[in-house]
This record gives C-alpha cells, sequence and structure tokens, in this order.
C-alpha cells in the first residue's frame, strides 16, 4: 500500500483518453474506502469507475468499443479475474490491473500472483518504509485483526520495507521464509 499504484493506474488512464482512447474503469464493490463510484488515490486522484461484485461482472459491462479496460485492487477479485483479463487481451483490449502482490502476512494475494506470471508487462512499484524510509515492498497492519482482508487505509496499514516488515508481531530482520527454510536455517526465525 502506499506506493502510488491507483496513481499509476489514473495517469496512465487519462493518458488513454487524452489519446482518445475507449476507457472503461472498473474497481470491486468492497473498495468503498474514499468513495463509492471512483477510484481514488491515496492522493485523492480520481477518476470514475463502475463498481462490480465478480471479475465476470467487468464483461457483462463491458462496452464493446472500449479499448482500454483498467481494473483497480485486482487481489480483492475472484479467482476468474486472470480468466477475464485474458478474455479481454485477446479481444484486442489493453487491460491495466492494478493491485496488491502480498497480503500484510506478506503471502501472495488474491488473483495477483497468476496475473503476474501472465502479464505481458508487469510494474512493481514500492513505496517508502514508514520505520526507516527505505524502499517498502510490503503492507503492515496496524491492528490485531486477523481477517485476510480489511479495507483500511493510514488508519490500519503502513508500508513496511523487508526488514521493517513485523507478519507476526517480530522483525524478521532480513531472514524470511515463505516456505520451509533450507536445512540448516530452521532457526533462522
Amino acid at each position: 500500500m502506499f506506493s502510488g499504484k491507483s496513481e499509476e493506474l489514473i495517469r496512465l488512464l487519462r493518458r488513454a483518453a487524452i489519446a482518445r482512447q475507449r476507457v472503461q474503469v472498473f474497481k470491486p464493490k468492497l473498495d468503498n474506502r474514499y468513495s463509492d463510484d471512483d477510484v481514488v488515490s491515496h492522493s485523492q486522484l480520481r477518476i470514475p469507475c463502475e463498481v462490480v461484485e465478480k471479475a465476470d461482472d467487468v464483461l457483462e459491462r463491458l462496452d464493446p468499443r472500449t479499448e482500454v479496460v483498467g481494473i483497480d485492487e485486482g487481489q480483492f477479485f475472484d479467482d476468474e479475474l486472470p480468466r477475464v483479463c485474458t478474455h479481454l487481451a485477446n479481444l484486442g483490449k489493453r487491460v491495466v490491473v492494478a493491485g496488491l502482490d502480498m497480503d500484510y502476512r506478506g503471502v501472495p494475494f488474491g488473483p495477483m500472483p497468476v496475473l503476474l506470471a501472465i502479464a505481458e508487462e508487469v510494474h512493481k512499484i514500492q513505496a517508502i518504509c514508514a520505520r526507516c524510509s527505505a524502499p517498502a515492498s510490503y503492507t503492515q497492519r496496524l491492528t490485531e485483526d486477523e481477517q485476510r482482508v480489511l479495507v483500511g487505509a493510514t488508519d490500519v496499514y503502513e508500508a513496511r520495507c523487508r526488514r521493517c516488515h513485523e507478519p507476526d508481531g517480530v522483525a524478521l530482520g532480513g531472514e524470511r521464509w515463505l516456505f520451509p527454510p533450507p536445512k540448516g536455517r530452521q532457526n533462522a526465525r
């Protein structure tokens, strides 16, 4: 979070509109932090969008004349999002998806890992660590709530670098293992 993903999505979609391309923008119903009917960045840039409940709704609401499809908060969509994006691309649409690749625990999030794998182009943008000002790729949850999806902003999350991220309440100091550590490193945590 706080890396400028939505802001970059809005920038790319505005450029497409300036180039006189037909643009449609979608976001999941779950994301109602700043607006019910706009994609809004943390810096308050905004672009009108259509709110959908599931990935297939994008196909149902697609105007056949649309040339560029923007999707914000991709991690909140169901597992059909990669199929929908592939279908749109096969129709000749340019598809731009913004979303978190990992949840607050540092675990791949929703359909994003598959989207990253099939995308023709990936831009990973980093935030600034709220603790040490290093480049940050992790999201630190600031509450005790353990549900995976908890919509919030600075009241619930902050950006952290690998060293300062505390997925289990303890900074890992650079040693983290998504899978079991290599032999001889079991006590690294």
